[in-house]
Order: structure tokens, then C-alpha cells, then sequence
């Protein structure tokens, strides 16, 4: 078990999960990481980004570090505590993000340890609403080289993420009773048309990150089932391999009774990769489009993405311990590559 000077890595971990974080309410994780680091002689900047919330930044010295760690606090509802089985750790955050934040922190640890000073830690609160920190974060002036951001990518680094685009598609009827349906036109019936239509979208494609998907999250329409529906709603979440521009214009296929709304728009991302790790795509997104003056970012975490949200959230022990290792050889693969 990765330890150092009594820091157990698996006991942070734990410590972590077990103060509720979900987004929106991250002051009091926020505080007690910002109390540990203090008492660890790191200097500590809780940066301010809505009501009582707070990004953590923390560095060894006073000076701008080369390469910054960084992940989120805040963890998807609803919150359960830790719980350890053999080699497994369980919990809300156990692999997205808390489990990640506790390897990255005792990375920091043992590079301080040996010597190294250039490092520091970014922890930012709302990743998983509409990542507010981040976009916070980005406003500081910022001199570090490389930004290592932790998310569960089962210990590989990623290639590319994909981005999003999430869109609202509506349309307009006309109200009549129910037993004169030819007296108004349904809205509903036109969004479905749209809906099919939208299967048949020849979508963009990248060589590298893949076909552009789609998800239609949410549907709603209609004011009672004894009224022909005047309006109607559906909700889609593209996830795109290129901007979202391309998408739209695909969209221009659809039937000219929908209208369309922008609601998100995160582009995708190709990062850096060294020689040496396993890399991959992923097709989610990241806070890593919303930190671009963090410098040249780098993504790699323990745990699946596929586990994370779930009633199951858990992550390998053995996977943190790995991921502990591979943070400090990426820093200091990094910090060669400086040098040299």
C-alpha cells in the first residue's frame, strides 16, 4: 500500500469520499483538503467561483510550478461512503474523482519527497455541472508547462476525448380537442418525424477519435392526453469527433417545422501522449477544454468510466498504487523532456 511518513494513500482516498461533495456542495471537502495541504507546508490558494464554492491550488514553493496535477471534487449524486472489499475500494468518487485526487496527492508527496519542487495541484469543484471551477481556474494567468488531469481512463493516457454538443429540438402545433385531431396539427407527430429522420444523418467522422454518437435524453410534450399537443421538446447529446459546427450543419436535414437550440457545446480534445504509456480514445469529455492557460494537457487516471456514476462505484487498489507510479513517471518524463 503506497504510503509516506504515515500518508496512506487508500486512508485519503477513504477520508475523501466520505465527506459528501456532490456538485453544488463541495465547501466542506473543499476545507478539509485545503486544511491538509496547509498542515503538509504546501502553499494554498482556495480561489473563490460561485456563493461558498472553491477551486484548491496548491504548489510547493511560491513560484509557478512546471506541471500541475489536476482533478474535481465534486462527485455525481447521490453520496454513499467508503467501503474496502479485498482489493476493491467503494464509494461515491471512488474512481470518478476521489480515488484519482488521493493518487495524485500522493504523487505530489513522494516527488516533493525526492526533491522535486516544480509541481503543484489544481483541484477544481463543478466537473460534473457544467464545470464552473474550470472555467475560473482559466482566468488565473498561469505559467506551469503541462497539466496532468485525472479522470478514470483505466490508468492509460488518453489519445483524444470526444466533445459535446447537446442540443434542443422543438416544434410547434396547434391545440384542438382530442375528437377533431384534423382541426389541429400535432407537434408531437412532427418531432417524431424529425427524430426518425435525425437516424439518417450521415454524421461527421475523425480517423482518430471516431463516429460522432448521439443520445436523445429527454422528450416532452403536449398539456393533456385529451389535446391534440401544440409544442414539443426533445433533448439530444451528441458526442462529437470534430466541432460542432459540422453537426449543426447536418442538422440542416432535418424537416423545416424544427427548430434548434444550442444548450452545450465542449469541443473535443487531441492531447499528448509519451512513448512508453498506453494510450487510447475516450469518448467522453473532460474540464480540460475550459483550462487551456494551464498549459499543454495530459490525461490519465485509475479506474473505468463505466463503473463511475453507478450504484457500484469502485475502484482496484492496486489500480491507485499503479496510478501513483505512473503520475510521478509522467512528471518526471516531463521534466527531462524540459531539460533537455
Amino acid at each position: 500500500m503506497a504510503s509516506i511518513n504515515n500518508f496512506s494513500l487508500v486512508q485519503f482516498a477513504c477520508d475523501l469520499i466520505d465527506i459528501d461533495s456532490t456538485s453544488g456542495h463541495e465547501s466542506e471537502a473543499v476545507t478539509w483538503l485545503s486544511s491538509w495541504l496547509r498542515d503538509r507546508g504546501y502553499h494554498v490558494t482556495e480561489q473563490p467561483v460561485v456563493d461558498d464554492r472553491a477551486n484548491v491550488i496548491a504548489t510547493i514553493t511560491k513560484q509557478d510550478p512546471e506541471i500541475v496535477f489536476s482533478t474535481h471534487i465534486d462527485c455525481v449524486p447521490p453520496f454513499f461512503p467508503s467501503r474496502i472489499d479485498g482489493d476493491t475500494l467503494y464509494g461515491r468518487g471512488a474512481c470518478d474523482a476521489k480515488g484519482i485526487l488521493a493518487a495524485q496527492i500522493t504523487a505530489l508527496e513522494q516527488l516533493r519527497t525526492s526533491g522535486v519542487k516544480n509541481v503543484g495541484l489544481l483541484v477544481v469543484v463543478g466537473e460534473e455541472h457544467g464545470s464552473p471551477g474550470a472555467q475560473a481556474a482559466n482566468r488565473l494567468a498561469q505559467s506551469c508547462r503541462y497539466l496532468i488531469n485525472g479522470e478514470p481512463t483505466d490508468n492509460r493516457l488518453a489519445r483524444a476525448t470526444r466533445g459535446v454538443y447537446r442540443v434542443c429540438l422543438s416544434t410547434q402545433g396547434r391545440a384542438a380537442h382530442s375528437s377533431h385531431p384534423e382541426l389541429g396539427e400535432s407537434a408531437i407527430e412532427k418531432l417524431l418525424d424529425a427524430l426518425v429522420a435525425l437516424r439518417e444523418l450521415d454524421l461527421p467522422t475523425d480517423e482518430i477519435i471516431g463516429q460522432t454518437t448521439y443520445t436523445i435524453g429527454m422528450l416532452s410534450g403536449g398539456i393533456a392526453p385529451n389535446v391534440v399537443p401544440p409544442h414539443a421538446e426533445a433533448d439530444v447529446n451528441f458526442r462529437t469527433v470534430g466541432p460542432a459546427s459540422e453537426v449543426r450543419a447536418c442538422l440542416n436535414a432535418l424537416p423545416d417545422n424544427v427548430s434548434t437550440k444550442d444548450i452545450i457545446v465542449v469541443p473535443p480534445v487531441h492531447l499528448k501522449t509519451i512513448t512508453g504509456f498506453d494510450s487510447e480514445v475516450f469518448r467522453f469529455t473532460t474540464d480540460i477544454p475550459f483550462l487551456s492557460s494551464w498549459g499543454e494537457p495530459l490525461l490519465i487516471g485509475p479506474g473505468s468510466v463505466h463503473v463511475a456514476h453507478t450504484a457500484d462505484e469502485h475502484v482496484k487498489i492496486s489500480e491507485l498504487e499503479r496510478a501513483v507510479e505512473l503520475y510521478i513517471q509522467l512528471a518526471q518524463t516531463l521534466l527531462n523532456e524540459n531539460a533537455d
